[in-house]
């Protein structure tokens, strides 16, 4: 087996079974591949690392830049994700190609979609089904909650991890994500967790402007002595020239309720 892995709950409970399932049967160990761009974090390079480690999944990081050249990427197209997806797919089934030319048993790729992410209709599931890429939680209609239950039980060090979709998914559709400014982008989230914001989206509706989400009890923090201040002046000092506080709050996917001409 080889796991796309990215250190999230669902591939690290996933890589986990791999594991595990690897050991009982006396089988070749799994392998778990990181397509490595731009859009991740080093935070989240980081942890995908450590989390490897951890559960005894034996890591490759794969370049994945080239996504960045693709023309849904470039125009940030609402069917960007797809495109993504089915490039990083497609990229490690090629080195697992190319490992069984060497001589390696041949492997099956899985993914972490789970029951939840079907239901929603997430691009991923499209690109999977069309390169055959199997989704082991998803077929067996294990829920985000379950994936979680599971991970605590077997004491992953995620199991309680935010959801950390890519760099990318902060930018307003049809406004390109450069490599600039999906630096700008991690830099200001990585500020706003070291001042207490575990859960944040620095959302870009602009080159210029940044439009900060944190959960809707935690908006009232801003307006303690100096965050404010404090935020401001970071933000400012990223290259942003203009910042606002959503006061809906934190909302997953909320770049899809508009597009790029804000219809």
């Amino acid at each position: 087996m080889a796991v796309a892995f990215s250190g999230g709950v669902d591939s690290s409970l996933l890589g986990k079974a791999a594991v595990l399932a690897a050991e009982r049967r006396g089988a070749l160990p799994p392998l778990g591949v990181f397509a490595v761009s731009p859009t991740s974090s080093r935070d989240d390079i980081e942890n995908a690392r450590a989390v490897a480690r951890k559960i005894g999944l034996e890591l490759i990081e794969l370049d994945s830049s080239g996504e960045l050249d693709l023309a849904a990427f470039r125009t940030n197209a609402r069917d960007r994700c797809y495109h993504c997806k089915k490039y990083r797919f497609t990229a490690i089934q090629g080195l697992l190609a190319e490992r069984e030319k060497a001589g390696e048993p041949r492997r099956v790729l899985l993914d972490g979609e789970n029951a939840d992410d079907i239901a929603v209709g997430r691009p991923g599931e499209r690109a999977a089904a069309e390169l055959g890429v199997r989704s082991p939680l998803a077929e067996l209609g294990i829920s985000k909650a379950e994936v979680r239950r599971m991970a605590r039980e077997l004491e992953l060090p995620v199991a309680d991890r935010p959801s950390a979709p890519c760099l990318a998914t902060r930018f307003l559709y049809g406004l390109r994500p450069t490599p600039r400014l999906l630096r700008r982008v991690e830099d200001a989230e990585s500020f706003l967790r070291a001042e207490g914001f575990k859960v944040c989206r620095v959302r870009v509706d602009s080159p210029v402007t940044a439009r900060i989400e944190v959960p809707a009890e935690e908006i009232g923090r801003f307006l303690a002595e100096g965050v404010r201040e404090a935020v401001l002046e970071e933000f400012l000092g990223l290259g942003f020239a203009a910042v606002s506080l959503d006061l809906e709050g934190f909302v997953s996917g909320k770049m899809d309720r508009a597009d790029a001409g804000g219809a």
